[in-house]
């Protein structure tokens, strides 16, 4: 499945100010969906690596009349790409059926009840510091795959103490949140191994600075490193793709489905 990207801020790493309307990031949602997105993800604070963030209610200005201007007029899913209990709770109560949560409850202790009272899904990733500080530092790990397995079990039992039953759950191995190019290149080859966490997976490629061939492609001409990356991901067992060009990755995840039967 494609889950499409719709940003909302005025500094994310690729889309970071063209969608800062409500009608603009609509529009654009309706796009990504006529040309395939089976989710359409929106977020309204930047989490790339040095982002500051905004408060619930810059945040709240930025996702909610897009979830309304959206919810009963499209028959996908709309995420919430939130760490914030409020932000989460608000935008299940304008019409978001999944919220995605970067910190895995770890940011705001309320966010478990928010998921478990409103009966939404809810979307783990693993990260370690937060976007202001994750790339700075040490980033060397003990044993990589190992720790993030582990981080990931342990926040899925945090969700089922917290009544949130286990078909409600995806992960995400958090890729380029406190990882080096080579950590996220290991965990797109062996990917696989967090299968045995028997919940989806979901993969966050698209455009990022690992995909990048050289050191002077910007974000902009990293497409065909997405692409590499997407094709990697699904092979390696990824369930959802996180990406912004939904009309190219979709041929690229349609391609790379069928290899992976042969």
């Amino acid at each position: 499945m494609v889950m499409g990207i719709v940003n909302i801020t005025p500094d994310s790493f690729y889309d970071g100010g063209i969608h800062l309307t409500a009608k603009k990031a609509i529009d654009y949602a309706l796009a990504l969906i006529d040309e395939g997105a089976d989710i359409i993800d929106i977020g309204g604070e930047s989490t790339r690596p040095g982002a500051k963030g905004v408060g619930p209610d810059e945040e709240l200005n930025n996702v909610l009349p897009v979830i309304e201007g959206l919810a009963g007029r499209v028959a996908v899913p709309i995420s919430i790409d939130t760490t914030k209990a409020i932000v989460a709770r608000r935008a299940v109560e304008a019409g978001a059926e999944i919220i995605n949560d970067i910190s895995s409850f770890g940011f705001d202790k309320d966010m478990v009840s928010v998921v478990s009272e409103t009966g939404a899904a809810v979307v783990l990733m693993h990260m370690r510091g937060r976007p202001k500080d994750m790339q700075e530092g040490d980033l060397a790990y003990g044993n990589l795959l190992e720790d993030i397995h582990q981080y990931l079990s342990k926040r899925i039992a945090v969700a089922g103490e917290g009544g949130i039953g286990e078909e409600k759950i995806a992960i995400d191995p958090g890729l380029g949140f406190g990882k080096t190019r080579e950590d996220n290149y290991r965990i797109l080859r062996y990917l696989s191994c967090f299968r045995s966490l028997n919940r989806p997976i979901i993969t966050g490629v698209s455009r990022k600075s690992f995909t990048a061939s050289s050191p002077d492609e910007g974000p902009a001409d990293r497409i065909f490193g997405t692409a590499a990356a997407v094709t990697q991901s699904i092979l390696s067992g990824s369930h959802i793709i996180r990406v912004h060009d939904v009309l190219a990755m979709k041929k690229v995840a349609l391609l790379a489905d069928s290899l992976g039967r042969v």
